[in-house]
């Protein structure tokens, strides 16, 4: 097991979640972004989450992450599921735009940063879905909640004013 796989299996949040997601991307791609800002937001449940092109947001599916905790309990399966949409948000905002592109690139993190066997890179091979397989979803499409940010999710060493 290596250290970047127990800290996201013991991470509490987003923030440290979305540490592990930008440490692992400039370890293995040597690119990295800073500034980027996290919203929670009902979404189509066949969405997991999405970056505006040219802002520095992140929209993740809330009541996706909800089932998922619903369904599993384990704040392990939990990290990984999140690990991987963030990752896959964080490519496109590094300017992979491709679909076709991305998907392949956050197994690769995964794999290298977290092990091949670890859950979040077993889920970027065969799809995040999978960890809802069975779940009933249809009972929670529709439901609205206004947006909401994450405060704190990154933090940053440098002041927005200069």
């Amino acid at each position: 097991m290596t250290e970047n796989s127990r800290r996201l299996d013991n991470a509490e949040g987003y923030s440290q979640v979305w540490e592990i997601v930008k440490e692992t991307t400039k370890t293995s791609l040597g690119r990295e972004r800073r500034g980027m800002m996290l919203f929670l937001d009902d979404l189509s449940l066949q969405l997991g989450a999405y970056h505006p092109l040219g802002t520095n947001n992140i929209v993740l599916n809330r009541a996706l992450v909800e089932i998922a905790e619903a369904a599993t309990n384990s704040r392990r399966l939990v990290n990984a599921f999140v690990y991987v949409l963030l990752l896959h948000e964080y490519l496109h905002a590094l300017g992979y735009v491709s679909e076709a592109q991305v998907r392949p690139l956050v197994y690769e993190v995964a794999k290298a940063s977290l092990g091949e066997e670890h859950t979040a890179a077993q889920l970027a091979k065969i799809g995040p879905w999978s960890l809802l397989k069975g779940v009933p979803l249809s009972a929670l499409e529709g439901r609205r909640r206004v947006m909401e940010i994450v405060k704190d999710f990154e933090k940053t060493d440098k002041s927005y004013i200069v």
